[in-house]
C-alpha cells in the first residue's frame, strides 16, 4: 500500500496492492493497520459501508456531517471515473476554504481518505458509475450538511470542469442545488 500527501491537510491518496493472475486479482482494500501504522487520521472503526451509482454527468454535493457524528470517509470508484473534490472547512486547519481535485477510477486502485470537516462533492465521469464509500460514523440526516456546489467563496470553475470533460448539462439534485452558501464567518463544529 503506498499513501500520498494531497495539498490538503490530513487527506490522502492511498494506492493499494492488487494482485493479478490469470483468475483476475485480488485486493485488500482497507486495512486498518496500515491506516495507523502512517499516523494517518484517527479512522479506527468502520461504521457504514455505502455504495452511489450514478450515470454520466452527475454532480453530488458537497456533503459533510458535523459533530458529534462528522464522517471521515475512504471514497474509491469501484465502476467508472469520477472527479472527487473536497474543500476544507475547519477553521482551525491550515488549509481552510482550500480545495482539491482528484480523478480516481476503476482502473487505478486509488481510494481518497477524506478527513473529517471536509466537504466532499464528485462528478461522474463515465457512463455507468459505483463509488464505495467507508465512513467512520453511520449517516445521521440531522447532522448532514452541505454547501452549495458552485459558490463563489470556493472559486471552483465548474463551466470549465464541465466543458473539459463533455458535460453539456450536469444532472444535480434539487437539494444539492437549494445547499446554502457558505459566510465568511463559517465555523462548523467537526
Amino acid at each position: 500500500m503506498e499513501i500520498k500527501k494531497t495539498n490538503l491537510q490530513d487527506c490522502y491518496l492511498i494506492n493499494y496492492d492488487k494482485f493479478c493472475d490469470e483468475r483476475g486479482y485480488f485486493a485488500p482494500y482497507y486495512k486498518y493497520s496500515e491506516i495507523t501504522e502512517n499516523n494517518l487520521i484517527d479512522f479506527q472503526e468502520i461504521k457504514q459501508l455505502s455504495r452511489s451509482a450514478s450515470s454520466k454527468g452527475v454532480l453530488r454535493g458537497f456533503h459533510f456531517q458535523v459533530a458529534p457524528h462528522a464522517q471521515s470517509k475512504i471514497v474509491e470508484a469501484i465502476c467508472g471515473t469520477i472527479l472527487d473534490t473536497v474543500v476544507d472547512l475547519r477553521v482551525d486547519s491550515p488549509t481552510f476554504m482550500q480545495h482539491q481535485s482528484f480523478l480516481l477510477s476503476q482502473d487505478d486502485n486509488t481510494q481518497l481518505l477524506i478527513p473529517k470537516g471536509l466537504g466532499q462533492s464528485f462528478l461522474t465521469l463515465d457512463e455507468y458509475n459505483l463509488v464505495e464509500y467507508l465512513t467512520d460514523h453511520s449517516f445521521a440526516p440531522e447532522y448532514e450538511r452541505g454547501i452549495l456546489y458552485n459558490d463563489p467563496l470556493l472559486h471552483i470553475n465548474w463551466e470549465e470542469i464541465f466543458k473539459t470533460y463533455g458535460i453539456t448539462s450536469p444532472i444535480i439534485s434539487a437539494k444539492d442545488q437549494n445547499h446554502p452558501r457558505l459566510t465568511k464567518k463559517i465555523n462548523y463544529r467537526f
